[in-house]
């Protein structure tokens, strides 16, 4: 691998990440076609990138979930727990995004070898993309719901961790899974998005820690490896700053289009290669 195939695949897993349309069947896609073979070590330097990437976005965000988590585990103690959930908007959120990791957490670590199998097959990622499209357009037609923080249930926050959990296959867009299943949890446009990018810090934290000790193995130089980095972080910020901006000024039905092109000229792949 030379720089400026890791520069593409950076841009590839950057934007694809955070926008819904599926960074792990892109990654396969591009891979194939720059004819390299599957590198889970480089794999999880691109991930690296993205978790700077919506750590650097949100770390004001950041920073307050955390204080107000250590703050919370306080108020336990002094019988205020309830009470702060109700008064602290933060103290609520750093639960909320708890109780939403767990269903992907159990779904990798149960059924890790289930969803890697699945990467074997264009069909199944053709199949998750045209899925991928019909959560997003299922997604626009709800009505525009009105939830913040405060709002939000443990029941939301469990649908969104479950439809992240089905993301982990490849084809089906975590970000567009979660998203869709924000509104139709009934958040508001710029929560269900927030929540989601938010929620991705530990998923994206957890696959990578999982695949750490693949790093020691791998053998592309360091030139290539920060380039990668720089370039899944840079196009990775980016993707945040522009969904945001579309959820709340336009639509995602873009997004749903492109996954039905791109899963049904997969489909086609599937059968014809």
């Amino acid at each position: 691998m030379d720089i400026i195939q890791a520069i593409i695949l950076g841009i590839v897993q950057g934007l694809t990440e955070f926008l819904p349309v599926s960074s792990s069947a892109h990654l396969v896609f591009v891979t194939d076609i720059l004819g390299l073979p599957q590198n889970v070590a480089f794999d999880t330097i691109l991930h690296l990138g993205t978790l700077v990437a919506v750590v650097g976005y949100f770390r004001k965000d950041v920073l307050k979930i955390i204080t107000s988590f250590i703050n919370s585990i306080i108020d336990v103690f002094h019988g205020k727990f309830k009470e702060g959930l109700q008064e602290e908007p933060f103290k609520k959120l750093s639960w909320l995004l708890i109780i939403g990791t767990i269903p992907a957490g159990l779904a990798g670590i149960l059924l890790q070898k289930q969803f890697e199998s699945l990467f074997n097959s264009l069909f199944y990622v053709g199949i998750f993309l045209l899925i991928t499209g019909f959560l997003l357009w299922g997604a626009e037609r709800v009505k525009t719901g009105h939830k913040n923080e405060q709002d939000m249930t443990l029941k939301n926050a469990l649908v969104i961790g479950i439809f992240q959990a089905i993301a982990i296959a490849p084809g089906i867009s975590r970000s567009g899974a979660t998203i869709s299943a924000g509104l139709f949890s009934g958040l508001n446009r710029e929560l269900a998005a927030r929540f989601s990018f938010l929620l991705s810090i530990p998923a994206i934290l957890g696959a990578a820690v999982v695949q750490v000790k693949d790093i020691n193995g791998i053998d592309v130089n360091a030139a290539v490896l920060i380039a990668g980095f720089l370039a899944s972080m840079i196009f990775g910020y980016l993707a945040i700053k522009l969904l945001l901006k579309i959820i709340k000024e336009r639509t995602l039905m873009i997004f749903a289009y492109y996954c039905w092109i791109v899963g049904i000229v997969t489909i086609i792949l599937a059968y014809v290669m």
